[in-house]
């Protein structure tokens, strides 16, 4: 790395030529695919902005000046560009660098995102404030045109261009297809109009003309000029709708044509939109051949740029929703799937090379999907909407103004649900139990396995219902193999993985698998324990709610969801409502956001594998019970990897210990 070891803050950047700046262009490329071989991660439009990164750097102050990058993960040659070099080959890791931008990692990050379209309205939020505190500092955003998809850049742009602050928006177009005699045009003109004497020129004609008597009807026809030159040779007429004054499109990877525009452009005043064409994978076959295939990637060899391939011989509840929707799809034409720029990440790709005109990716528009879906099924359809659990959150007034008061039979498959591992907090789907289970008319349910979620998703095109449906399911393979048949699944009713006894663990979804783990070595220890599969999280099978009341001593709820508002606060409700006079406790994930790291990690720096299950139940269920300490310290030194002699001779520490837990 010859000019990027050098490289400490973005102002070391100034010191380079543009001859040198190309070299650490490539540098960073480099650099970028070695990282991302190793720990995984966004890396075709991470490749596909390197020049305009450096370029942004180049001419602009961070972070005195301010960048928002919009979703931010194309913001990877930003990060090794200020001051996070050293570290950024942890990047994604647990105890690591984001992989999104990040307020407490940096300064230079003065806006985090993982969610799309927030850049525009962010950065007017930072440019009013700036004129309120009477500073001058420019602020810019970039966004990639698939964030344009969503409303939110849309409000954004509304309310910027008529705001006529100062403000930067950069239009990381990594789709666009630029013809060398469009290229050259707009090339053209846009050096023209950002030229410094073409508008000083611009701004003193505009103002000669403010003292003629017509001068209305004479700056109505310069204008109308300017927008018939501009319509007529580039695509920038909706943005000057908006209010923006538009340059572009530029090829984004001549980093002295996108330096020399971004200089000249800095000092106009008003919003000011500039449009550039990327490479997505750029200077990495294999990403530039399959840019989706490549867009968010596990380890690969950097060399091939063959993905590695997991050993496990069983699919992922993505897979299996993927197939199951194929077979939905066969069975009744009434199926419609629908998604929000995320076919490949849902498995609806195969819905949709299957069914083409059944199947509608709506773009970055989560609300429209959902009210999209609510028209569909109002006309006699049967919707399924596959989204993230995390993204689904932006369509919450549709799910409750447009779908669930009407009772519509719209199926929400929401897949991420829980811990989603390396992209981390922003990405995490740890609110949907809670943010669902406020909604009537509404069925939550959370299937233990993949042939579960094939049930529930037969049954939803097999009967009426009543109303929407949501089905969360997390990033991860299935715990049980795949039975060919479809099992019968009884709506609402919870099931019972042994008989009701002393202690009952009511489990949802993801925690069944781990739940049934934990009871195995507490049943060893001498402690009898049942799991019920509580599948139904929303209403809930309170018939059987009320037979464990009857037998159980303790209740514990777990679930891969925020404590607050979710499954365990609501059974914790019914009991006291119910006089229950036993031991209850509440498992699931913390009122605080989880840091990013490998998912099987974080559940058990959580308490919620097997292990921690099984130690929180046995502190539940005898928390002053010699039998149930000397179990919580078998369980300890268990998971620390030292023996039982070992575990006998430091009986006192462990003991002491578990005061702790």
């Amino acid at each position: 790395m010859k000019y990027l070891s050098k490289i400490d803050s973005p102002d070391d950047l100034k010191t380079l030529s543009e001859e040198e700046l190309a070299e650490l262009s490539e540098e960073i490329r480099r650099e970028i695919i070695s990282a991302v071989s190793h720990t995984g991660g966004h890396l075709a439009t991470n490749l596909g902005a390197v020049e305009l990164t450096v370029a942004l750097h180049y001419v602009f102050d961070s972070p005195s000046d301010k960048l928002i990058w919009d979703v931010s993960h194309q913001s990877y040659a930003h990060k090794l560009l200020t001051g996070r070099r050293d570290s950024f080959h942890t990047i994604r890791q647990h105890g690591g660098l984001s992989g999104f931008t990040k307020r407490s990692e940096s300064d230079c990050d003065p806006f985090g995102a993982g969610h799309a379209s927030t850049s525009i309205s962010a950065a007017l939020g930072f440019a009013a404030a700036r004129d309120n505190a009477g500073l001058d500092y420019k602020v810019v955003a970039i966004i990639g045109d698939g964030s344009l998809t969503g409303g939110l850049a849309f409000e954004g742009m509304n309310n910027a261009g008529s705001s006529k602050k100062d403000l930067l928006v950069v239009l990381n177009d990594n789709t666009w297809s630029i013809s060398k005699n469009v290229g050259a045009i707009s090339k053209y003109l846009t050096n023209i109009m950002s030229d410094e004497k073409f508008n000083r020129l611009r701004d003193e004609i505009w103002e000669m003309t403010g003292r003629f008597k017509r001068r209305d009807r004479i700056r109505e026809t310069i204008a109308k000029i300017e927008k018939s030159v501009k319509g007529l040779l580039v695509p920038g007429m909706l943005f000057q709708n908006f209010g923006f004054r538009y340059f572009g499109p530029i090829d984004g990877h001549d980093l002295s044509l996108v330096i020399k525009t971004l200089q000249r452009l800095k000092n106009l005043q008003g919003p000011i939109m500039l449009h550039v064409a990327t490479v997505k994978g750029k200077g990495y076959e294999p990403a530039e051949g399959d840019p989706t295939r490549y867009h968010g990637v596990g380890r690969f060899d950097k060399v091939t740029g063959k993905l590695a391939r997991k050993s496990s011989s069983r699919p992922s509840y993505t897979s299996v929703f993927s197939d199951t929707m194929v077979e939905l799809g066969r069975k009744d034409k009434r199926v419609i799937a629908v998604t929000a720029a995320m076919a490949t990440g849902t498995g609806l790709d195969k819905f949709a090379s299957v069914f083409p005109e059944r199947f509608f990716d709506v773009g970055i528009a989560e609300a429209h999907a959902s009210c999209f879906a609510a028209g569909l099924a109002a006309a006699g359809a049967r919707p399924y909407v596959a989204v993230y659990s995390t993204f689904m959150q932006r369509a919450y007034d549709q799910i409750i103004h447009d779908i669930a008061l009407q009772e519509l039979p719209v199926v929400f498959c929401m897949d991420r649900a829980g811990l989603v591992g390396e992209d981390g907090p922003t990405h995490h789907g740890a609110f949907d139990l809670s943010y669902l289970g406020n909604v009537p008319n509404l069925t939550v349910a959370a299937p233990a396995d993949g042939n579960e979620l094939r049930s529930l998703l037969h049954y939803t095109i097999g009967h009426e219902l009543p109303g929407p449906v949501a089905l969360r399911y997390p990033r991860a393979e299935v715990p049980t193999d795949i039975t060919a048949e479809v099992a019968e699944i009884e709506w609402g009713k919870w099931e019972l993985q042994s008989p009701l006894s002393d202690t009952v663990i009511l489990a949802t979804g993801s925690m069944v698998s781990a739940s049934k783990q934990a009871a195995e070595m507490l049943t060893e220890q001498g402690l009898a324990v049942a799991v019920v599969n509580a599948r139904f999280v929303k209403p809930f099978d309170s018939e059987m709610l009320q037979h464990a009341i009857g037998v159980a001593r303790a209740i514990v709820t777990v679930e891969e969801n925020s404590l607050r508002g979710g499954f365990g606060q609501t059974v914790g409700g019914f009991l006291l409502d119910h006089g229950y006079q036993g031991r209850f406790k509440a498992l699931g994930l913390p009122d605080r956001y989880v840091t990013h790291g490998n998912r099987a990690l974080l559940l058990k720096e959580l308490g919620l594998d097997a292990a921690g299950l099984a130690r929180e139940v046995a502190g539940i269920v005898a928390p002053g019970d010699k039998e149930g300490r000397g179990f919580l310290q078998k369980l300890m030194f268990r998971r620390n990897g030292v023996g039982r002699e070992k575990a006998m001779a430091h009986r006192t520490e462990s003991v002491a210990a578990d005061d702790g837990t």
